[in-house]
């Protein structure tokens, strides 16, 4: 069981968050079985659960919420029934959690929340597919337009400062698990991986002083409007990881690879809501804003995120 806590401020605001919910005090019917591991989340956001409570009255007042409760005993999955009935907010704990902070909790994942779910519209809807793919290539045309001058002089600066190519290509896991090369400004000397693949981090020795700059500025990503117009990525989605560390991922953190289910994206959900890092606790945190931005996917949700992505390159605000 993973228990990461954010050692940051969550953005409550969350850019996808819809109707908003305050009560905190959830009225929770579970199977005894997931009883330890929803405590976790209790204390971990500070909410209230009150587990399996069958003497629960006036349900218009309360928050009733469920999880795994294909396997809840009959007198609960009645009581479930009769809140509805009279007037009750029932839902299944990880929907309610969502809108409360704004991404999943991995800790809940299992089969039954992508089956039987009616979201993940992103994934079904054709129309949807086709709007996002049209906003791809419109995006990525005005983005190497209107940033030639600036790649340009980038280009120079990174000439000029050490040997080695402009761009740099490295293979990345995309779309249905299938493998591309991901092409960027060269931020790091020609020799970073000497000893073999290595995660990045903040304060990393490797990174050269103009690639410093435009990691901050998110300026390295520019070239990737290529990829984009290729079809390997979207505009927004998620990061597209290492297959290297991607195995290693998969073992600690549960449904890693369905983050594969739609393409990487230049920018994403988990960029602009969670600062920069590459430990595990981070790797958890960001899936935790992929699965989200899965789930709830809008062209008007990733046109808020571009926004937001905008303000971090011209104007160095954001994480």
């Amino acid at each position: 069981m993973i228990n990461s806590s954010h050692n940051v401020q969550k953005n409550k605001s969350n850019i996808l968050k819809g109707k908003s919910f305050t009560c905190k005090t959830i009225y929770v019917f579970c199977p005894q079985s997931s009883v330890d591991m929803l405590r976790v989340i209790e204390k971990e956001h500070n909410f209230d659960f009150v587990f399996n409570d069958k003497t629960i009255k006036n349900y218009k007042s309360k928050v009733i919420c469920h999880y795994n409760s294909s396997d809840l005993d009959s007198d609960y999955k009645k009581l479930l029934v009769e809140a509805l009935e009279y007037g009750g907010y029932v839902e299944s704990l990880d929907d309610y959690l969502e809108k409360r902070v704004g991404f999943t909790e991995v800790m809940l994942l299992n089969s039954g929340y992508f089956l039987h779910q009616k979201a993940f519209g992103i994934l079904s809807n054709k129309r949807t597919q086709f709007v996002k793919r049209f906003v791809d290539i419109i995006s990525a045309l005005l983005l190497l337009i209107l940033t030639l001058p600036i790649s340009l002089i980038v280009a120079l600066l990174i000439k000029l400062e050490s040997r080695g190519p402009v761009f740099y290509k490295q293979e990345r896991t995309g779309l249905y698990n299938e493998t591309f090369k991901v092409i960027k400004f060269r931020s790091m000397n020609t020799e970073a991986e000497k000893d073999g693949a290595q995660w990045a981090n903040k304060n990393d020795s490797r990174v050269t002083r103009v690639g410093r700059f435009i990691r901050a500025t998110r300026i390295d990503e520019l070239p990737q409007v290529i990829n984009i117009i290729r079809g390997d990525m979207s505009i927004v989605g998620p990061r597209p990881e290492r297959e290297i560390f991607i195995k290693d991922l998969e073992k600690e953190i549960p449904y890693y690879r369905f983050r594969h289910a739609v393409k990487p994206g230049v920018t994403g959900l988990a960029q602009v809501s969670y600062p920069y890092g590459a430990s595990l606790e981070d790797a958890v945190w960001k899936h935790k804003y992929d699965i989200y931005y899965i789930k709830n996917h809008s062209t008007w949700a990733d046109i808020k995120i571009l926004f937001k992505t905008f303000k971090v390159v011209l104007l160095g605000m954001g994480h």
